[in-house]
């Protein structure tokens, strides 16, 4: 196996740009911390890692080390970066069956909730027909190929889940006559956990994600693929701390790819461990200022801070947060995806309601910035009336939380009619969230608790989607906060521990369950959850909380 490591210029690259001057390289960050607009700036490709990828591709000699690094670059999820290399290898190698297979792979994206287009499909399926007419050159790649072209047949018919089901069932078969090959591994592996998506069980899915990784893994311990799948396996219930030994790993091998940096939060989100969560994120949304997506920013950029102001205000650090969010909003404009939308949308959602600041959110503005086609984006689109509709009904505004109910409807059922039922359930939870609001406004106590309860048991049907750190109002936090200004102590703590059980060491959950728990006169699981509150808050929070905590535990000096 061979170690892939990007030089300043690939090889490909520095025969079509002979005499080319480098660009400058982005201005180091501002001590300030003062959030300014991002001026995106070429990557630049110094010694940065991707892991190893060996593929063997049945290619001429000069362009297999460039075809290994699309490879790597395609299993860290930089599929821009892996189609710009892919196709300068059929621009020097045209007879290359497989770069034109790995260009069709890049047009979609199983772990995310980007779906290609009919153009996508059009030029996918055209892709995989020239790679097949030229001949993929050995069985293992023609099942590789075959399991692509199962993806992008019929490309006229406007569905994803289907296609992502026929791919998983050939890379199976792919799997089943070379299951010792890594690369056919690796992607078998994303495919069952791409599967596992559209189930009842994905945790089961998971981990048999990850019983065919390991195997890829003890074959090769650097293989980007099996870490970045492996870690997206154990981001579910119940499996963060399966394989900490590969997270950081990961963001050793690939040093300056900004997924990497990224995905060992996944699991520390899950951890509650809020200042690595943190740290990571801040070192890949620098990084991805390094890698354009033409004149846009990668939304890798966003995507990280959406991670890291999510950290900051689980630790209570509102001005660490604030500045993030500055940052997120100056910087831009961001690539055309699902993924710029949804942070967009919900970090300014998120800035407001975890600071329970209910004026503020009232005011959020959905489908900015305009730039985005917000008509394909359901989930953003709603979050952002969530966050609003929370705002408006603890401001004493149901008129407009009603609207902003209306159209949480509206939104839930264009996701469903679109076969995402996922989405659906994801914005119906918040709704239910929003409707026991209300119905809590207008004095009917009863179907407020009833609606909140249904939104915590569907929760329980679906897993957190890897595009988000976590829930804008996670439904057990919100049914515990609703049973405490209930005067029902006893039930809210019940509540508060079930949501801590899924995601430990949230600030209000902490908070509220200590508070709980000592109104129902359980003082030793009040000062438990005290101390945990003041282990993880920032020692300069002010947010509401952090003073009682001290008081309570004996540490108010």
């Amino acid at each position: 196996m061979k170690r892939i490591v990007i030089p300043s210029v690939s090889v490909l690259a520095a025969l079509a740009l002979l005499g080319a001057c480098q660009e400058p390289e982005a201005p180091p960050a501002d001590p300030s911390g003062q959030a300014e607009a991002q001026t995106v700036h070429p990557v630049s490709h110094d010694a940065d890692q991707l892991g190893e990828v060996d593929f063997q591709v049945s290619c001429v000699e000069a362009v297999q080390d460039d075809f290994d690094r699309a490879v790597a670059l395609l299993h860290h999820m930089m599929y821009a970066e892996a189609r710009a290399t892919f196709q300068e290898i059929t621009e020097a190698a045209p007879e290359c069956a497989m770069a034109h297979w790995g260009i069709a792979k890049t047009l979609y994206q199983p772990m995310w909730p980007s779906r290609p287009n009919q153009a996508d499909r059009e030029r996918g399926w055209e892709l995989v027909q020239t790679a097949r007419d030229l001949g993929p050159g050995s069985e293992r790649q023609e099942a590789l190929l075959a399991a692509t072209e199962a993806f992008f047949q019929d490309p006229e018919v406007d569905e994803y889940w289907p296609r992502i089901l026929r791919w998983a069932d050939a890379m199976e078969e792919a799997y089943q006559a070379h299951p010792d090959d890594n690369e056919v591994a690796a992607f078998y592996g994303l495919a069952v956990m791409a599967r596992g998506q559209s189930t009842d069980d994905p945790v089961a899915h998971n981990a048999r994600t990850a019983e065919i990784l390991a195997e890829v893994l003890e074959r090769e311990p650097l293989h980007p693929g099996a870490i970045h799948y492996t870690i997206h396996a154990d981001d579910v219930t119940g499996r963060a701390s399966e394989n900490l030994e590969v997270v950081d790993r990961y963001s050793e091998i690939a040093p300056s790819t900004p997924h990497a940096l990224h995905m060992p939060s996944h699991i520390y989100v899950r951890l509650g461990d809020w200042p690595d969560v943190i740290e990571w994120n801040r070192q890949s949304a620098e990084a991805a200022l390094q890698h354009p997506v033409g004149d846009s920013v990668s939304f890798h950029h966003i995507h990280a801070l959406d991670y890291k102001l999510y950290g900051y205000l689980q630790r209570g650090e509102d001005e660490r947060a604030r500045r993030v969010l500055d940052e997120a909003l100056a910087t831009g404009p961001y690539q055309e995806d699902f993924n710029s939308a949804f942070h967009l949308a919900i970090i300014p959602a998120r800035f407001a309601v975890e600071r329970r600041d209910w004026d503020e959110a009232a005011e959020l503005q959905p489908r900015q910035p305009e730039y985005l086609e917000w008509d394909r984006y359901f989930w953003p689109e709603a979050l952002s009336w969530y966050g609003r509709g929370l705002g408006a009904v603890h401001t004493g505004d149901l008129e407009s939380a009603q609207e902003a109910e209306a159209r949480m409807m509206e939104l839930r059922d264009a996701a469903s009619e679109a076969d995402e039922a996922a989405f659906a359930t994801y914005i119906e939870v918040d709704r239910l969230i929003l409707s026991g609001r209300i119905a809590y406004a207008q004095g009917d106590a009863e179907q407020a608790v009833a609606l909140t309860r249904e939104a915590a048991e569907l929760e329980e049907t679906v897993e957190k989607h890897p595009i988000t750190p976590g829930a804008l109002s996670p439904p057990s936090e919100a049914l515990g906060e609703l049973l405490a200004e209930l005067d029902r102590p006893a039930d809210a703590l019940a509540a508060f521990e079930d949501g801590l059980d899924v995601w430990p060491k949230r600030y209000h959950s902490l908070v509220g369950a200590a508070r709980a728990a000592r109104d129902a006169g359980e003082s030793e699981r009040a000062q438990a959850h005290y101390a945990t509150f003041l282990e993880v808050t920032d020692e300069a929070a002010e947010r509401g909380g952090v003073t009682e905590a001290r008081r309570e535990v004996g540490d108010d000096e």
